[in-house]
């Protein structure tokens, strides 16, 4: 008596509240290690000002890589609920490796400002492993590549819904 019916679930929608909230979490949890890495690598500013300068010059970076990360935590954790079978490894691990890159890109930008100091001293190595003109690319274009970044995560994101509501119209159909 006391339950709730999987009709009356999927009526008031609980059927989608571990999904949000897994992917609530996790992109939240990306943001937070996104602030963490620009307090430890800035040593030479207080938290609060390395935390306050990097989402000032670098918000959409931050907002889009915790929206990303959370939006793929959540469309893995509905097919999971599903049933489906979606290929969870390579997509969350192809996401992954996107916003480390994003997180790595966005991070030279924060330099002039003082912000992430430890990346003065990767940036003084760029040009014995890349050579000068890779580097010099690297660092001047770390803006665009960031962006480039955020666009591969949300590509994947496509692709797993894409895959997610095509399961769904197989599953439809079979019934």
């Amino acid at each position: 008596m006391g339950s709730i019916s999987s009709q009356d679930r999927d009526l008031f929608g609980l059927r989608y509240l571990k999904p949000i909230t897994t992917g609530i979490i996790g992109g939240a949890i990306s943001v937070i290690a996104y602030f963490m890495v620009v307090v430890i690598t800035t040593p030479a500013l207080p938290p609060i000002s390395s935390i306050q300068a990097a989402f000032n010059l670098n918000w959409p970076i931050v907002i889009g890589i915790g929206m990303g990360v959370g939006s793929q935590l959540y469309l893995t954790s509905y097919g999971k609920k599903l049933g489906c079978r979606l290929p969870n490894r390579r997509t969350v691990g192809s996401n992954t490796g996107s916003t480390a890159l994003t997180s790595f890109f966005s991070f030279f930008s924060l330099v002039p400002l003082g912000c992430c100091g430890w990346w003065l001293y990767l940036i003084s190595f760029l040009p014995s492993i890349f050579g000068v003109g890779v580097s010099a690319a690297l660092i001047q274009y770390s803006n665009f590549l960031s962006y480039v970044g955020l666009a591969i995560i949300f590509a994947f994101n496509g692709i797993t819904a894409f895959k997610l509501i095509k399961e769904k119209r197989i599953r439809n159909l079979n019934r």
